[in-house]
């Protein structure tokens, strides 16, 4: 037996973050992917671009926290399929401002009808009080940032 044989890989919260994350994104990912044959990184450009407007790839990489590569390829697979536009921005030529085009906005509405209702029927299983504290302790913990209205 080792030293540190009382630790418990279940009572390790990153290892059940981690766990939660998954087992709640695999159900909504089957949704955007069998709709619109979107990848996880894909949509969640999708999302930042409907909720936020127009946006650069860097803009976007912050505030989701995903690498500068990812999000170049989920904006080309955007691009491909039709979703978004880059436009050259008017004060840094090299840098791209990026839109939903129409058919992106309209994948964008459904896609997040689709997520209200899973978020429902996820909070379904707590109490009002056991939802609104898990949510502000995933926020505090996630350090995120006051709402962009």
């Amino acid at each position: 037996m080792g030293k540190n044989d009382h630790f418990d890989l279940r009572e390790f919260l990153p290892y059940l973050l981690n766990l939660a994350a998954e087992e709640t994104s695999q159900h909504f990912s089957a949704t955007y992917r069998e709709r619109y044959g979107l990848l996880r990184t894909e949509w969640r450009v999708l999302f930042h671009l409907g909720r936020y407007g127009d946006l650069s790839a860097s803009e976007i990489g912050a505030m989701a926290k995903i690498h500068k590569t990812k999000i170049s390829r989920a904006v080309s697979a955007l691009e491909s399929k039709n979703f978004l536009k880059r436009t050259a921005s008017p004060e840094d030529r090299r840098r791209e401002i990026l839109s939903l085009l129409p058919s992106g906005q309209a994948a964008y509405d459904d896609l997040t009808a689709a997520a209200e209702s899973y978020n429902r029927e996820l909070a379904s299983q707590f109490s009002s009080e056991e939802w609104s504290l898990l949510l502000a302790s995933l926020e505090r913990l996630a350090h995120l940032p006051p709402p962009k209205e």
